[in-house]
This record gives C-alpha cells, sequence and structure tokens, in this order.
C-alpha cells in the first residue's frame, strides 16, 4: 500500500478525500519534524519512531571486501508496539469490519517536543492557506499596474519617434527651400572689362592729330 492507496482508504472515514489526505500529510509531517528534533514519538499498541545515534566504525566493501571507515551518522528508527506485534504474528485477529483496537496512550508517552511540533505543523497549513489567496490577490493587482505603466513608456516612446521624425522632415524642407531659392536667383554679371585695343587705338589717333 502507498500514501495514495492510503487516503483511499482512511477517505470514508474521514469525510472526504482532501480531508484524509490532509491528515496523512500533517501525522507524517509531524513525526518527521520530531524525530529529527531528537523527540521520540510514541503511540501505545502501535509502536514508536526515534532517532538513533549510529558511532563511527569501520566496515567492509562488499565488492572488493575493502575495510572503509564509515562516519558517525544519525538514522530514524521504528520498534513495533506489543498490540501490532501480536496482530502480525496471529496472536490476536483481527476485529472484521471494525478499527483495530488501540489503547490510549498514557500521559508522556508522547512527549512535549512531539505535540509542540504537532501543533506547529497544523498552524502553518492553516496560515498557508490563508495566505495563499492574499498572495493571488496581490499578484492580481499588480498585474494591471505593470500593464498600465507599460503602455505609458509605450506611448513615450512613440511620441519621441513622432516628434524626431517632424524635425527632420522640417529640416528637409528647409534645406529643399534653400536650394530652390538658390537655383532661382539671377547669376550676378561680372563687370565687362574695358577693351585695352580700344585705348591703345585712341592714343594713336589723339598723337596723329
Amino acid at each position: 500500500m502507498n500514501k495514495a492507496q492510503l487516503v483511499e482508504a482512511i477517505a470514508d472515514k474521514m469525510g472526504g478525500r482532501q480531508q484524509a489526505a490532509d491528515a496523512v500529510d500533517a501525522v507524517l509531517d509531524a513525526i518527521v519534524r520530531a524525530v529529527v528534533g531528537g523527540d521520540r514519538v510514541s503511540v501505545t499498541g502501535f509502536g514508536s519512531f526515534e532517532k538513533v545515534e549510529r558511532p563511527a566504525r569501520y566496515a567492509r566493501n562488499p565488492q572488493t571486501g575493502e575495510r572503509v571507515r564509515v562516519r558517525k551518522t544519525s538514522v530514524p528508527r521504528f520498534r513495533a508496539g506489543q498490540g501490532f506485534k501480536d496482530l502480525v504474528s496471529g496472536t490476536k485477529k483481527l476485529p472484521r469490519g471494525g478499527e483495530v483496537a488501540v489503547k490510549k496512550a498514557p500521559k508522556g508517552s508522547l512527549q512535549v517536543g512531539a505535540a509542540a511540533t504537532v501543533k506547529k505543523a497544523a498552524a502553518k497549513k492553516v496560515t498557508a492557506k490563508r495566505a495563499a489567496p492574499a498572495k493571488k490577490a496581490a499578484a492580481k493587482k499588480a498585474a494591471p499596474a505593470k500593464k498600465v505603466t507599460a503602455k505609458k513608456v509605450t506611448a513615450k516612446k512613440a511620441a519621441a519617434k513622432k516628434t524626431t521624425a517632424a524635425a527632420k522632415k522640417a529640416a528637409a524642407k528647409k534645406t529643399t527651400a534653400k536650394k530652390a531659392a538658390a537655383k532661382k536667383a539671377p547669376a550676378k554679371k561680372a563687370p565687362a572689362k574695358k577693351s585695352t585695343g580700344r585705348k591703345t587705338t585712341a592714343k594713336k589717333a589723339t598723337a596723329r592729330s
């Protein structure tokens, strides 16, 4: 049985598949957080979860037979409770069509740290559910603002392009007008040079007379 099948198995008792999935997630999250924090989670009749320290040691590589050093580490451990063992071994029989009878845990079996972890996990889920709609609303508000800003920037760019184009056209018209005016203006005639030949002839006529 995997997690999805476990959720389906308890969906009817929890009032729906979503409620069952939330319950499974909350229980597993609380157990993991408690064990990681060094707490021991004990459910009477079912078993206990705890963190176990493994000191550094030497081991053998199964392929080469070489001796290798293994570092100090921590591992999770589950120990089945007596009621669970009796049911698995067949000493006790499972009830037909009902829930497995599990004795209520005595006070203190679930340590204070683990209980606090369960409460924190539930509180986080509630906070996350409340925060999700707020984030969506903020995102929706931010989206129109970005669109308006983008439109303004685009409008400014378009106006700048129009201004530049108009300036270029005006400059081109001025240049064209100057060229046209230069073509229409009559060319100044250079003053005619006095003929030297005429002066010489006049001098000669004066001398003869």
